[in-house]
């Protein structure tokens, strides 16, 4: 199995940047390979197209297996083991994304939380938990909007991301109009605001 010059650039790249991003270079090969190909791959066929080792192909799906980024599949009346990606981009984004927090987020989470529970000692001990309060507040706050994110299919999830800063044109709206609700309730003039700030807290910011 001979790979295409463009299939064989992709191979490489990939598995150039999967050690920055924490993985194996031949599992970020063989990901790539089975990305791209238009059919399942046995083993065989991708130490053949990779010239990897039985070993080191078979570690490598077993690694991507956990990762629950390829399909195993059984051909009728074959009895090899075949794979598969994901056809959708988008499942493979979800998959990944959660995988990473279950591996690297959840223990941070964890950790901090016990920390927070346990009495400070001292001043160092009160700044260091309302530091790790911080962290804390803020990872739960992104673990939060992911999994909000990971329950739309996919042409929401596009919409989504094309809006980009229209995002931030529609909370500034919203703040707006909380703020004339509010003022017609009370009775006060509403307090201009800028992306959820008073106007005039600004101005005091920049003084």
């Amino acid at each position: 199995m001979n790979l295409a010059p463009l299939t064989q650039r992709f191979v490489l790249h990939f598995g150039e940047m999967g050690s920055r991003w924490g993985i194996n270079r031949t599992v970020g090969q063989i990901y790539a390979l089975l990305y791209v190909s238009p059919r399942a791959l046995n083993a065989d066929d991708i130490g053949e197209a990779l010239a990897f080792s039985r070993s080191n192909v078979s570690m490598g799906l077993k690694e991507l297996q956990s990762w629950n980024l390829v399909r195993l599949q059984h051909l009728p009346n074959d009895r090899r083991e075949y794979f598969q990606a994901p056809e959708d981009v988008w499942a493979i984004f979800r998959t990944l994304a959660e995988e990473r927090r279950k591996r690297e987020i959840d223990p941070t989470l964890s950790m901090l939380r016990d920390a927070l529970m346990e009495q400070p000692a001292s001043q160092d001990d009160i700044h260091a938990q309302a530091r790790m309060k911080q962290m804390h507040d803020l990872i739960e706050l992104m673990t939060g909007w992911l999994a909000d994110v990971q329950k739309m299919d996919s042409a929401t999830l596009i919409k989504l991301m094309k809006m980009g800063a229209k995002v931030q044109k529609l909370l500034e709206i919203k703040d707006k109009v909380t703020g004339s609700v509010k003022a017609g309730l009370t009775g006060r003039p509403a307090t201009p605001t800028v992306a959820g700030q008073p106007a005039d807290t600004l101005d005091d910011n920049r003084s």
